[in-house]
């Protein structure tokens, strides 16, 4: 059939199913299983790693075999956060409507960049594109582009900005660069999440030029602290504090910001799908004021990694900050979504958007989304009653978890990650170190928080000599 003996093989079992139903069949059992393991792998498990450990193998394998060997040494070292009791991280479960369109849109294999390449990927861009403007409330002239998370999605919208901040200047900055080039002011609060720091560093912006302003006990940047902006700003504002989950104040801040003439970026990575509920939305009043977003959707919305998205108000400055061109590119009178994003090659994640988003409609996503933050209230209320302090206005899905002193929580959760019941992870808050629950599961039932809560009292207990 084919040229050489390893092509000949591959034809083999590309159309042969059996292959494919082996890993459909042990990634369902997967599912099963993850319900109930250990939240994080055992020793034993890292371990078992070892075997990986080899030269550059001289000969093929069979398919069967690479599995094999991802099952018996490998799975059991993987983190089971599609599960209900994993909250170490804002990392999502999986919609299963989501999750079963990725794995029929793998046997599809579409790059999206060009209508060309792929109608469907075109066409579903679109669709979600208003999709999001409805669920986030977003102007009609926004545009979307679909990225890899919001690491990406920040770049891309502070990119935006700079190009749209130095053109009303008369800087070209894709042909002249930053050399010499009219600066750029970025305003950020003292809590803003790594990330953005991250893409100001890449951008050129430089950290040390970063001019902070002061939050209050939740991390929200205080108005008032705001200085004097303008058009040669950035103002840099977040959906959901990654420790408290705290909203900076959109409808306070953003249209004294635009009279002044600056751009306003909201990260809202996981927050900004607060709009979604109807209960919760008044955390994100305002948010449309702002001239870019960046939402990751494998947190909140719960589709496989990788998904996230940036949302720019300013088609032109999206379009000529991430520009593309080469004779052989084909656009069309569709979508061409290479326009909205830095990489031209990437998979289709639009499918497992659209699907989980097809699939929860608007009133299953408010139920989705609320039901964090019922989680969220949940864990409050019994860890307070069993004796632990809360030290975060739980707003959302963050919880922030502490015992008497430093040296008890970082004992106690060092416990708790060795019980293996639950996972979460630690962090700082006011100088001082506490536990860190990120809700943000759609497995995760009342029964699971309660056998949290008990992992936690075991944990405390044997952090204090007493079990």
């Amino acid at each position: 059939m084919g040229n050489n003996e390893i092509q000949d093989k591959m034809f083999s079992e590309f159309i042969d199913f059996s292959i494919y139903d082996k890993a459909l069949k042990l990634g369902h059992n997967y599912l099963i299983e993850a319900m109930d393991r250990h939240a994080f792998p055992n020793d034993d498990a890292i371990v078992k790693l070892e075997h990986f450990n080899e030269p550059f193998p001289d000969f093929s394998s069979s398919s069967e075999t690479v599995l094999d060997l991802l099952k018996e040494y490998g799975e059991s070292a993987t983190l089971p956060h599609v599960g209900g009791r994993y909250f170490g991280f804002v990392i999502g479960s999986v919609v299963p409507a989501s999750l079963s369109s990725k794995i029929m849109s793998a046997f599809w294999d579409q790059c999206p960049a060009m209508e060309v390449l792929s109608p469907l990927g075109s066409k579903l861009e679109s669709i979600v594109e208003e999709w999001l403007k409805d669920i986030f409330s977003l102007p009609e002239e926004c545009v979307v582009g679909y990225v890899s998370g919001t690491s990406s999605a920040i770049f891309c919208g502070l990119a935006a900005a700079r190009f749209k901040i130095l053109q009303k200047k008369g800087w070209d900055v894709n042909n002249k660069g930053l050399f010499d080039a009219p600066k750029i002011r970025l305003v950020a609060g003292k809590q803003a999440h790594s990330t953005v720091i991250k893409a100001i560093s890449l951008l050129g912006f430089g950290k040390d030029n970063i001019e902070w302003i002061d939050v209050d006990s939740q991390g929200r940047i205080i108005p008032e602290s705001i200085p004097e902006l303008d058009e040669n700003t950035i103002l840099l504002l977040q959906a959901g504090n990654v420790n408290s989950g705290a909203f900076d104040n959109f409808d306070s801040i953003c249209p004294k910001a635009k009279k002044q003439g600056a751009w306003v970026h909201i990260d809202g990575a996981f927050g900004l799908w607060a709009q979604a509920s109807d209960k919760l939305k008044y955390l994100s009043k305002g948010c449309w004021n702002a001239d870019s977003w960046s939402v990751d959707c494998h947190k909140t919305l719960n589709t496989p990694y990788d998904s996230g998205v940036v949302i720019c108000r300013d088609q032109e400055a999206l379009i000529d900050a991430l520009h593309m061109s080469g004779a052989y590119i084909v656009t069309s009178k569709g979508r061409d979504g290479m326009f909205y994003t830095p990489g031209m090659s990437r998979r289709a994640r639009i499918f497992e958007i659209w699907a989980a988003l097809k699939f929860l409609g608007k009133k299953g996503l408010d139920q989705m989304v609320t039901g964090f933050h019922d989680r969220a209230i949940q864990f409050k209320e019994e860890l307070m009653e069993a004796g632990f302090d809360i030290v975060n206005d739980v707003v959302f899905n963050q919880v922030l978890v502490r015992c008497q002193t430093d040296e008890l929580t970082l004992k106690t959760l060092e416990n708790i990650q060795n019980l293996r019941v639950c996972w979460c992870g630690g962090s700082k808050w006011d100088d001082r170190d506490v536990i860190r629950l990120s809700i943000c599961s759609w497995t995760t039932t009342e029964k699971d928080v309660s056998l949290s809560v008990k992992s936690f009292i075991e944990a405390r207990n044997l952090a204090e000599g007493k079990a």
